[in-house]
């Protein structure tokens, strides 16, 4: 049998083992068994380290939260600011060609690339920041290279969706008509057109937060990161243990079904005319 090969177990124990984990039981039974558990908290137990998935996860879970934070914080700092005065900054070549090269050349470069590249530059090159790894301790010298090797497409990603809802709103007929009654310029920028332009982008920032906690696994790998991508995730599909990847693969799920819910509430906390439960008229 395959799994005995990989496992170096005998039949005997696979079997045994089976009928430990209800393996033996109808596909029916397993399936309703394991959502039972899953509302209870219970993922399950490691194949290979013999310990309960949840107690595994939730010792990890923290370091990939705090760098998918630390990320999503990067790159709504620099994205949004870089979008909105691209487009204040229409029509000035330097500034214009300058911000979206950098978006075009963020959004091309893979994360690991760019984690590389941080590496080389502020860890080899200028010794400014630690190559990688995280110590008990906060540091937040530790932070900045896997949040800006994770964050810096999102923020590039920002910045093309911010100029592009900037220019479609600074274009509307009530931004115009403002302007020709003499408003002040950036009354009208923040006031107006940025809240209306923020809808776009901010719902890309939530759906991208959830994201990165499932793109995080290569920073994480290059970083030598303890969080759940690495420690969970990785060595879960090295090791051939289903249930820590089921599990971690489950609270993937999960995270991103819950931010995509703060998404769809943050739409009418941005813009009012939006309602849940509306219909398309």
């Amino acid at each position: 049998m395959y799994l005995t090969r990989v496992y170096g177990i005998s039949q005997e124990q696979w079997e045994a083992l089976g009928d430990r984990l209800g393996l033996n039981d109808p596909l029916w039974k397993q399936y309703v068994d394991w959502v039972g558990r899953t509302l209870r908290g219970d993922l399950g137990v490691s194949l290979a380290r013999d310990r309960a998935v949840t107690e595994l996860l939730r010792g990890k879970i923290g370091a990939t939260v705090q760098l998918a934070i630390g990320s999503w914080i990067f790159a709504i700092g620099l994205g949004i600011p870089m979008g909105v005065l691209a487009a204040v900054k229409r029509g000035f070549p330097g500034w214009d060609y300058f911000g979206r090269g950098l978006a075009i050349v963020g959004q091309a470069a893979p994360p690991f690339v760019t984690a590389l590249v941080a590496i080389w530059i502020f860890a080899v090159w200028l010794e400014w920041l630690p190559a990688g790894g995280r110590s008990p301790e906060f540091n937040w010298r530790e932070y900045l290279l896997p949040c800006m090797a994770l964050g810096w497409g999102a923020a590039a990603s920002l910045m093309r969706l911010t100029r592009s809802s900037m220019l479609e709103v600074l274009d509307s007929e009530y931004i115009r008509l403002a302007r020709a009654k003499g408003v002040n310029w950036n009354w009208v920028i923040y006031k107006h057109a940025l809240r209306n332009a923020l809808i776009v982008p901010v719902t890309s920032a939530l759906l991208t937060f959830s994201g990165w906690l499932n793109g995080a696994l290569v920073v994480e790998i290059v970083f030598s990161w303890p969080g759940i991508g690495y420690e969970a995730l990785y060595r879960a599909v090295n090791d051939n243990d289903f249930p820590l990847l089921l599990g971690t693969v489950f609270i993937f799920i999960l995270i991103y079904l819950v931010f995509a819910t703060i998404a769809d509430i943050a739409y009418t906390i941005i813009d009012p005319r939006v309602r849940l439960g509306d219909s398309a008229e």
